[in-house]
């Protein structure tokens, strides 16, 4: 069974891109050490203990770990970005304002490739949100600081409602909001964050048994489902077999998986309502049921989520 760092870095790897940036690495390196030969200044980097810059190596650690306790806001950006330079700052500000309540993870996309692809990064700055291993929302482009705190906001109350960290300025610990979950879903968020898919899903399901309308438990259930699901595709071929079949209900039911594990939920909805409209009886309900174990991914009040139970509505009636 993988971990989440397999879940979350899904693709092929740019090898001529990962070349390209340790080239660039080097020689920024030997020009630093050209340039501050004599005064020894050190680089520049985060000064909070809230910000953190993020490599291949840490991602697994500082993001999808991290995000099962406090939720992970990722900034991708690179060093000749003009816009990345005026809204880095801006989530820098924020993240310690915050206090704890969220962490930044910055990410230099020129150094870390495979992590601005896993991320399917078209353009930067972008900055997605991740809790529980999932990423939730996200945006691209800068922002000015109001709307960023708006942003923000809706994103602590989708956290808040995964039961997955603590509103600033309450006093608890990290992690602290959910230390008194039930022991079935406390047992799950520990095999979540040891990478254990299987026992969590073990754990949730029984959860389940107790108490079948547990909000939290459907969701946890939903995503550790779609992380197991994930991790046993081939990612080179989903896409393909995807676009090569467009009648073959488990081809386009593993490429709706991709997106929705991609972060672009919407093109994951998007992608089963077509299939329902245009198909009947045992393959209709095979699409119905497995768009509606996606909807539990997300919040309740995600608009994404209302717009494609609508249509779904419309589309069965």
């Amino acid at each position: 069974m993988q971990s989440p760092r397999d879940f979350s870095m899904y693709g092929a790897v740019d090898l001529g891109a990962r070349q390209a940036a340790a080239q660039r690495r080097q020689q920024a390196a030997r020009a630093a050490e050209a340039a501050g030969a004599d005064d020894g200044a050190p680089a520049a980097g985060p000064a909070s203990e809230f910000v953190i810059d993020v490599t291949e190596e840490t991602f697994n650690d500082d993001v999808a770990l991290r995000s099962r306790t406090t939720p992970v806001i990722v900034d991708l950006w690179a060093d000749w970005c003009q816009p990345c330079k005026q809204l880095s700052p801006v989530l820098e500000k924020l993240a310690d304002e915050a206090g704890g309540a969220w962490v930044l993870a910055r990410i230099d996309v020129d150094a870390n490739p495979r992590l601005a692809q896993a991320f399917q990064a078209q353009s930067i700055p972008m900055v997605v949100a991740i809790i529980g291993g999932q990423m939730v929302d996200g945006f691209a482009g800068a922002m000015p600081e109001a709307q960023v705190k708006q942003w923000l906001a809706q994103v602590l109350a989708v956290a808040e409602q995964l039961g997955v960290g603590q509103g600033p300025g309450d006093g608890a610990e990290p992690g602290e909001a959910i230390d008194d979950l039930p022991p079935a879903l406390s047992a799950a968020r520990d095999a979540m964050e040891s990478g254990d898919l299987d026992g969590a899903a073990r754990a949730l399901e029984k959860a389940l048994a107790d108490f079948p309308a547990d909000p939290l438990a459907k969701s946890w259930l939903s995503q550790v489902n779609l992380m197991r699901r994930v991790s046993s595709y081939d990612p080179m071929t989903v896409s393909r077999d995807a676009a090569a079949h467009p009648e073959d209900v488990a081809a386009q039911l593993r490429a709706a998986d991709f997106e929705m594990a991609g972060g672009d939920a919407e093109k994951a909805f998007d992608r089963i309502l077509a299939l329902v409209k245009r198909t009947s009886g045992a393959d209709r309900n095979t699409a119905r049921l497995h768009l509606l174990d996606l909807f539990e991914v997300l919040s309740p009040d995600d608009e994404r989520l209302k717009k494609a139970r609508t249509q779904l509505t419309l589309l069965l009636f």
